[in-house]
This record gives C-alpha cells, structure tokens and sequence, in this order.
C-alpha cells in the first residue's frame, strides 16, 4: 500500500476512541517518500533510518497475518507513518482505551482476538468484544523473529528517555495488557502497532 490511492481502514470505537482493527502496513511515509525494507536481521540491526520488515522476514507466511513491522526511526519520523487522518498513539490514549475496558487486570482478554494466541494456564486466545482485535505479531530483531503467538507489542509515540519508548503490549500467559519500554535502538526494536484516529 502506498499515500498516492485513497486508503479505508477499517476501525472500531472504543469510548471515544477510534482504533484500527488491522496492524498497519505501508511502504511509504504520509509525503510518498519509500520507507526501506529490512531484508535481513544484520540490515534491521545496523538501520540508522526508518525501516519495515516481514517477520522472520517471511512475507508468504506472516505479510497477511501481520502486517509490516518498523523500528521506532520510522515510527519517529517527521514525514509521518500515519495516514493522513491517523496518526500513533499517545501511551495516555491507550491508557484511555484501556480503562474504558475495565483497567489493565481485564482489558487484554477483551482486546486479544479469539485465535491465534498460544494457550497456556488457562489463557492464550481472547474474546475480542472491544473490537481491537489484537494479534500476537511479536518483535523483530538482530536474530530475527520473535514471540509470534505469544505476544503483541504496539508502540506508542511516547519516549521513556534518550534510549527506550514505550509500548503497549498484551500475551497468551495473562489477560491484562502491560505496559513498557523498549528499546529503540537495540535488539527489541521494532513491533507492530495499531493507531488511534486523529480527529484535528
């Protein structure tokens, strides 16, 4: 997909919230410019710039599940990763989000889709009556893929200081949603993300 054709995702209201249901997956920032391809784990590992991968850098198996995953250079830029109309969240509106479901202790079984997830002590797959429809694409990093089924991480644009950012995240083995920072820079990052409607 690119910003050149008219693009409809679809979505789900959450309070007051609008979220996509479908983990974003573009080439281009908002202005057109090509965001580069991570082909290999040495190239997502040694980016310097905005970058998408494939998990596993699998496209036939994880590109319709999952969708592209980028590192937080892309999430950063200024050009924008955002379609026009949307834009990343803030770590406070997925607070919001959160505790329009019940609060942490309860939100991520209703996010979680209702396949997909591992199971394990009584958890893995979710009811998803929020709509979010949260998949378990894991991470990127230097030896590629990790935590596919597991878990899921969004980022948000929100920094924790001069080396992480932070994320939301939800995971087979509990039916919270957690959040954390992660590592902008090194192995843990890159995840894919769901984006909260700008309604300026």
């Amino acid at each position: 997909q690119t910003f050149t054709t008219p693009q409809f995702f679809p979505s789900v209201q959450i309070c007051n919230q609008i979220w996509m249901t479908k983990n974003l997956s573009v080439r281009t920032y908002r202005n057109g410019d090509t965001i580069p391809q991570a082909i290999t784990p040495t190239a997502w590992r040694n980016a310097t710039q905005g970058a998408w991968c494939w998990y596993n850098n699998d496209s036939a198996t994880y590109a319709a599940k999952y969708g592209r995953l980028y590192n937080w250079y892309a999430v950063n830029d200024e050009r924008g990763l955002a379609p026009e109309g949307w834009h990343i969240p803030t770590l406070e509106e997925a607070k919001q989000m959160v505790d329009s479901l019940g609060g942490k202790e309860y939100a991520g079984r209703k996010m979680k889709t209702t396949y997909g997830w591992h199971n394990a002590f009584g958890y893995g797959n979710g009811s998803n009556t929020s709509g979010f429809s949260g998949l378990p694409g894991g991470y990127c990093n230097e030896e590629g893929g990790s935590n596919s089924g597991a878990y899921g991480y969004w980022w948000t644009v929100d920094e924790n200081d001069n080396y992480t950012a932070m994320t939301f995240d939800l995971g087979y083995d509990f039916e919270s949603t957690l959040n954390q920072y992660i590592n902008q820079f090194d192995e843990e990052d890159i995840n894919e993300f769901t984006m909260f409607l700008d309604e300026d």
